[in-house]
């Protein structure tokens, strides 16, 4: 049973609509039902049953269809004699906007929609359509025409006691925020979608694996060769075409496509060390793992001059090799004892004039731990830093065909002569899925 307990007229952009307001008794939670019309004893009334998405229905996110789904309803049933649109309070597929936000912090991660969910210890889909059936019920509607994309809510209907006569699609705009998601529950979940290729894919893309091979050879003979004071630098990043790497400072942003994801993974399986700036641990909270690729994960490496990292973070939790944190004698000696008491190595070094970790210690730390080569992943400081000093041994930057306008991936380089700039060369390019990867050595 569901309780009704207030109305009013709701004029909005597509029609006139008479707003009901239903409480579950059994949970509290309050649903909305949109009536057009008067559909009551009607026959195949054109119906939406929308699941509550905070993040596309009120802020317009692009990660997913969600408003485009609502706002072509309201347009097809506001343009009918009568109709309804049911309004479910059941955000995230049913796994709460507190679980959603972290399904997409994994996303950003390289986790698709589904595997994001089941990461988090959830179903791939936990909503339930009994409470819609007991709405249409109470409105006196049992035969809809369903404005939906997904079988599974037809189904979910029709044993709830509900005839749907008819689906009716709903196509959204494909663009490249919301692809993967579209695809993946086109393919995972088995939504009704015509998701088109991306124009790039009716062109031959060499496997991700090709780039890792050229790689492989050029990164093997620069270990062979290198110095014993310091390992093998390698600096990696992904950019828009207009060189952004995030929106705004401390914000993750995906650029980088499935595909080039895989080559990232591979690299990371090639080097011994992964680093990044404590910046980039506080944005993202990453795992520096290797998962779309074969290979064991690299020793994590976070620059962090004052110790500020979570002690919940994944570098420390959810990581198969204990992660060395570089810091100076700035950092609070209780801290320092916190972290070595949850398997990290913290390796205390004198702080240069700016308070900042001396990289080139930190280097030869490195060197003398064994790690031959390192692999440097962001952010923007830390990136900038290693090819001001002159640290840098091959760069590898992943363009993704979009432009941003937020933050620069490096630079600028500022103290340096115009003759001591970095110069690429043995450069090589390829694209992989819809992005150019672009990589060669640096002196």
């Amino acid at each position: 049973m569901v309780e009704r307990t207030a109305s009013a007229r709701l004029p909005n952009y597509a029609g006139t609509f008479n707003i009901i307001l239903f409480r579950d008794p059994s949970d509290g939670k309050e649903h909305l039902a949109l009536i057009h019309g008067n559909p009551e004893g009607d026959q195949s009334v054109l119906t939406r049953i929308h699941s509550e998405c905070f993040t596309g229905d009120t802020l317009r996110s692009e990660r997913c269809d969600c408003h485009d789904q609502l706002d072509l309803a309201m347009q097809l049933i506001g343009s009918e004699r009568a109709g309804v649109l049911i309004y479910l309070r059941q955000e995230g597929r049913g796994i709460g906007l507190e679980n959603k936000l972290r399904a997409y912090q994994l996303q950003d991660q390289g986790y698709d929609t589904v595997e994001a969910n089941l990461q988090l210890g959830r179903a791939d889909d936990e909503r339930s359509y009994e409470i819609a059936a007991a709405i249409l019920d109470q409105l006196g509607i049992h035969s809809i025409r369903l404005l939906t994309n997904n079988p599974g809510k037809i189904e979910g209907l029709r044993q709830a006691g509900i005839r749907v006569t008819e689906r009716v699609p709903l196509q959204p705009p494909v663009t490249h925020e919301n692809r993967r998601y579209l695809e993946t529950k086109q393919r995972k979940l088995h939504h009704l979608l015509d998701v088109p290729a991306p124009i790039t894919d009716h062109l031959k893309h060499p496997d991700p694996k090709e780039v890792l091979q050229q790689f492989r050879a050029m990164h093997q003979s620069l270990v062979a060769r290198r110095t014993p004071d310091r390992p093998v630098v390698t600096a990696s990043f992904a950019q828009s075409l207009d060189g952004s790497i995030a929106l705004t400072p401390g914000e993750s942003y995906a650029i980088s496509s499935r595909q080039s994801l895989q080559v990232t993974h591979g690299l990371r399986a090639m080097h011994d060390a992964i680093l990044i700036g404590i910046g980039t641990l506080l944005s993202d909270n990453p795992r520096l793992t290797v998962r779309f690729e074969d290979g064991r994960d690299p020793r994590p490496v976070i620059v962090d001059s004052t110790l500020r990292i979570p002690e919940e973070s994944h570098i420390l939790t959810a990581h198969t090799r204990a992660p060395l944190l570089a810091t100076t004698e700035l950092a609070d000696p209780h801290k320092i004892h916190a972290f070595e008491n949850l398997g990290a190595e913290i390796l205390q070094l004198k702080a240069t004039r700016d308070k900042k970790v001396d990289l080139r210690e930190l280097l030869a730390a490195l060197a003398q731990r064994n790690l031959t080569s390192v692999m440097v992943e962001g952010g923007s400081q830390i990136l900038t830093s290693f090819f001001v000093q002159e640290l840098v041994d091959v760069l590898v930057i992943t363009i993704a065909p979009f432009l941003l306008g937020g933050v620069r991936g490096i630079g600028p380089f500022t103290g340096l002569a115009h003759d001591r700039l970095p110069v690429i060369h043995e450069l090589q390019h390829m694209p992989v899925g819809e992005d150019l990867i672009v990589w060669g050595k640096v002196r």
